[in-house]
């Protein structure tokens, strides 16, 4: 910074700390006013306003002292050299308790010897409400004038806001205080009818979803933003199809999950995304639970540069471990996972472990040394078609190191050992799922063995990993190119990383020796309709061509195995089944690449390697294009 620039600074912090002595002058000049104004109210309206000269001027002298015991006792308490916002709740209530102290104090002399001085003995008790009164309305006034000298300007964009909760509030809050914002609430939308007469921050409920469209038309409201903190996907697709029939854009904030836990103090809004679309499924996160096998413990997670991993990471750092061991063989991975949770990259601290959990040697020397208490396993192999073409590699990386991790994790006395599985390996026909149905074996054994709260969590698939569907089709669409799906009938579950990280993080808590824990995903989601969606928010005119389903694929993922029952015990959206064992000794290689080869590997064998998609996407030529990546 230049010399120039400096004093520059310098000045305007002077002018800035004049201004604020000079306003908490006026606040403080106004507040001892109060009093003189207020005694002498109290007293005319008590005598009628017929008092002797001499008792006007007693009043007054009276008005005066209280005035000063204002000035000094909210010089003491800070009142006035800046502590309390203008007109808060927290100043408000100070200035009551120092005015009741005043009335106290000087009632205790006026009313024993008020014939004496010439004044009513009730006068301070009487001028004790109007003070209260004079010195509130002021501060309201002013306040009102702020708030309004705040509210967003007429170029802003109309909006409506959908749900007058929690969230809506504090939207509106941050919204009608910002002279910036670009978006000007004009009405609030919700389906409660002990709300249809409310009004929240002077925005008042015009009326039920089903009357947006009117509503809309009635305000000119070009923009719809929800702000409903447990929107799931479901009720996002429907807000969003509703808007998008009366023309209008849609914005969401936050959910109230993640409101709270990123410690945010306003609500941010954003354009609606396709992964809210798919994958919002608002978590009611139990930071208790968490926090009593995670606070103060010594957390490993394995695959910590991966996408589930590094997010993990971000998620457990908030609960104070006392040591987050962070844990892959992608050195650059890892140094996202340490920007996440440090905030920088350095890569040259103990927390980032750089390791291959096929080494058994060094991943046992890790464990010796670190000794942590708490283990999640993310690390894995998990793109499906190239594990069909490298088998062994599924092997060695999803089983085999998966038991590397578990035996040195029962070595150190592990008490929490959380595997995340995925839904393919539910009555599997992929070499991932066969591969990862063996590891949540291996993992029911240890917690067999151990007794402990060694499980697994099983999920399908999560929005915007690396290799995913959706990144995939982001750039495909950015590049204009067609944008491939495997068959027209095909669904897939979806979560969003952090939510379904919450869930992780949580079924360690919850979860017992041995169990295969299952997430609620909600209703699966047809891949066409993914993206037929996403060409509608690009704008463009984008291709579809259909390639059929890959070896091993299914047309339908489930979540639950065809042995497995489910039952629910602790919380609403995490099933609990019980997993088959399988023991290290019983590992045979041979046979499992028997049992793969013996179960179809697809269940859609009549699909075409290309078929084009006119009649299902309307004004989209099909053409071809390349492989499938959802």
């Amino acid at each position: 910074m230049q010399s120039g620039d400096r004093g520059e600074n310098v000045i305007q912090g002077a002018q800035s700390a004049g201004a604020g002595h000079r306003r908490r002058g006026w606040v403080a000049a106004l507040d001892a006013f109060a009093w003189v104004f207020g005694t002498v109210l109290a007293v005319g309206l008590r005598v009628d306003f017929k008092l002797p000269l001499s008792g006007w001027i007693a009043t007054f002298c009276l008005g005066l002292i209280a005035a000063l015991l204002q000035l000094i006792v909210g010089y003491v308490l800070a009142l006035y050299r800046g502590r309390y916002s203008y007109g808060s709740f927290s100043e408000v209530w100070t200035l009551s308790l120092v005015a009741g102290g005043i009335t106290l104090i000087l009632s205790a002399f006026v009313i024993p010897s008020g014939n004496q001085i010439g004044v009513p003995r009730a006068t301070v008790l009487l001028a004790g409400p109007f003070v209260l009164l004079t010195m509130f309305g002021v501060r309201y006034v002013a306040r009102l004038v702020v708030e309004r000298s705040r509210k967003p300007g007429e170029n802003a964009e109309r909006a409506l806001v959908v749900g007058a909760g929690y969230l809506g509030d504090r939207l509106l809050h941050s919204i009608t205080t910002d002279p910036g914002s670009p978006i000007l609430p004009v009405g609030l939308i919700d389906d409660d009818p002990a709300k249809k007469n409310l009004r929240l921050r002077g925005v008042p409920v015009l009326g039920r979803r089903s009357q947006l469209a009117e509503i809309a038309a009635r305000t000119g409201a070009t923009r719809l933003v929800i702000a409903l903190g447990n929107a799931d996907s479901v009720l996002l697709r429907e807000l969003s199809d509703a808007a998008d029939a009366a023309g209008m854009s849609v914005s969401v904030t936050p959910t109230v999950t993640d409101y709270m836990l990123e410690g945010r103090t306003t609500v941010d809004v954003r354009d609606i995304e396709i992964e809210d679309l798919i994958g919002r499924h608002p978590v009611d996160t139990n930071v208790e639970l968490i926090a009593g096998y995670v606070t103060g413990k010594r957390v490993l997670v394995t695959g910590a540069g991966g996408s589930i991993g590094s997010e993990l990471c971000r998620q457990l750092a908030k609960f104070g471990p006392s040591e987050l061991i962070m844990l892959d063989r992608d050195e650059t991975g890892l140094q996202g996972a340490q920007l996440g949770t440090a905030g920088n990259g350095l890569l040259d601290s103990k927390d980032v472990v750089l390791a291959d959990i096929r080494d058994v040697s060094v991943l046992n020397a890790i464990f010796d040394e670190r000794r942590p208490e708490v283990v999640f396993h993310a690390a894995a192999l998990k793109h499906l078609p190239m594990l069909e073409q490298y088998p062994d590699e599924a092997w060695k990386t999803n089983v085999i190191g998966t038991l590397n991790v578990l035996q040195a994790a029962r070595r150190v006395g592990v008490t929490h050992f959380v595997n995340i599985s995925t839904d393919k390996a539910a009555n599997p026909t992929s070499v991932l799922g066969h591969s990862k149905r063996v590891a949540e074996k291996l993992t029911a054994w240890a917690g067999e063995q151990t007794g402990t709260q060694y499980l697994s969590v099983r999920f399908g698939n999560v929005i915007g990993s690396r290799g995913s569907m959706l990144p995939t089709f982001q750039r495909l669409i950015a590049e204009d190119k067609p944008i491939t799906v495997t068959h027209p009938d095909a669904t897939r579950y979806f979560m969003t990383i952090p939510e379904a990280c919450q869930l992780v993080i949580q079924a360690g808590g919850i979860g017992r020796a041995g169990e295969v824990l299952i997430l609620d995903m909600g209703e699966p989601v047809s891949i066409l309709e993914v993206a037929k969606r996403m060409i509608a928010m690009s704008g463009k005119e984008i291709e579809i061509v259909f390639t059929g389903l890959r070896h091993g694929e299914k047309l339908h993922e489930e979540l639950v195995g065809a042995r497995e029952n489910l039952e629910r015990p602790f919380h609403p959206k995490i099933s609990h089944a019980h997993a088959d064992t399988i023991s290290p000794e019983r590992l045979d290689k041979a046979g499992w690449e028997a049992r793969m080869n013996a179960v179809p590997r697809n269940n859609d064998t009549a699909v075409v390697d290309r078929i084009v998609v006119d009649q299902l996407v309307t004004g989209v030529n099909a053409a071809p294009g390349s492989g499938s990546n959802d």
